[in-house]
């Protein structure tokens, strides 16, 4: 314990990979509940979910609020979530997902590494190879672009995702004090806007129903890894780097696939796999 507290970059690092790992479980619970259910209601009520745990959480933690400047950027990083998530379920829709979401990942990861560079200064040539290593570990978890080149459309809305991710890592960066509050202003701005498009837009196959009461519960799940997995993700960059934060937290992709083989025995490609490998060296990069 004390090794990590008498290294915040190394405590930065734990933070971060807590975050993906739990990430990568609450999008293997929505995707799961999303096979029994309709997959724009299972979004709406985990994230329904999780703004009840972040306010719960607020008032029983956090019973001040921050400063004005934390709240302003929880809710921008609440509008940059709620783009990408947008962007992201159209491409995949519209796209093909093996083009789009790796697409997406790999800016949503690089991004943050450019704005960490320019506001904190350049890392270690190892980190910096660590950073590449783990960018290229993330578009191959998934699916490291099967299909043959990208579409124009593909190309924009994935772009648009991935800025969207990208900027919701960057303002979380910037809140110094309060973890619960600031990411409640992100929910509080982000379900209403998500809400209003989905219910207005008429999507192919989309019955707005309930889910199966046995599915309930797996949703409640995907909503609380959310939220645990928001808050992890903002005590890596309060403990250190923006960059290394941001790029271990986009590794989710690797807890999703390893539960999908340990829980539904999928088969994992050569490509998942070696991703896998990519990101172990990439991590012991980054931590050196």
């Amino acid at each position: 314990m004390n090794l990590f507290l008498n290294n915040p970059e190394l405590l930065a690092v734990a933070y971060g990979l807590a975050s993906a790992a739990v990430w990568g479980a609450g999008d293997f619970s929505g995707g799961f509940a999303s096979r029994r259910g309709n997959v724009y209601t299972v979004v709406l009520l985990s994230q329904l979910v999780g703004l009840v745990c972040l306010l719960a959480l607020a008032l029983l933690l956090e019973r001040t609020l921050p400063p004005a400047r934390d709240l302003l950027f929880g809710g921008l990083a609440g509008l940059a979530g709620v783009i990408g998530i947008l962007a992201l379920y159209t491409g995949l829709a519209r796209g093909r997902m093996g083009v789009v979401a790796p697409t997406t990942a790999v800016l949503s990861a690089s991004i943050p590494v450019v704005v960490g560079v320019v506001t904190e200064g350049i890392p270690s040539v190892l980190v910096l190879v660590g950073f590449g290593l783990a960018v290229t570990a993330v578009w191959l978890l998934s699916g490291g672009g099967k299909a043959d080149g990208i579409r124009r459309d593909e190309l924009g809305l994935a772009l648009l995702a991935g800025f969207g991710f990208a900027l919701f890592f960057v303002f979380i960066g910037q809140i110094d004090t309060a973890v619960f509050w600031p990411l409640t202003a992100a929910r509080v701005t982000s379900l209403p806007l998500l809400a209003i498009f989905l219910l207005s837009r008429n999507f192919h196959h989309a019955r707005w129903e309930m889910p199966p009461r046995s599915v309930l519960p797996i949703i409640i799940l995907s909503g609380i890894l959310d939220t645990i997995g928001n808050y992890f993700f903002a005590l890596a960059t309060q403990s250190g780097r923006l960059d290394i934060a941001a790029v271990l937290a986009s590794l989710y992709p690797a807890s999703t696939v390893l539960l999908a083989r340990i829980v539904l025995k999928e088969t994992l490609g050569t490509r998942q796999w070696l991703g896998v490998g990519v990101a172990l060296v990439a991590l012991i990069l980054i931590a050196l």
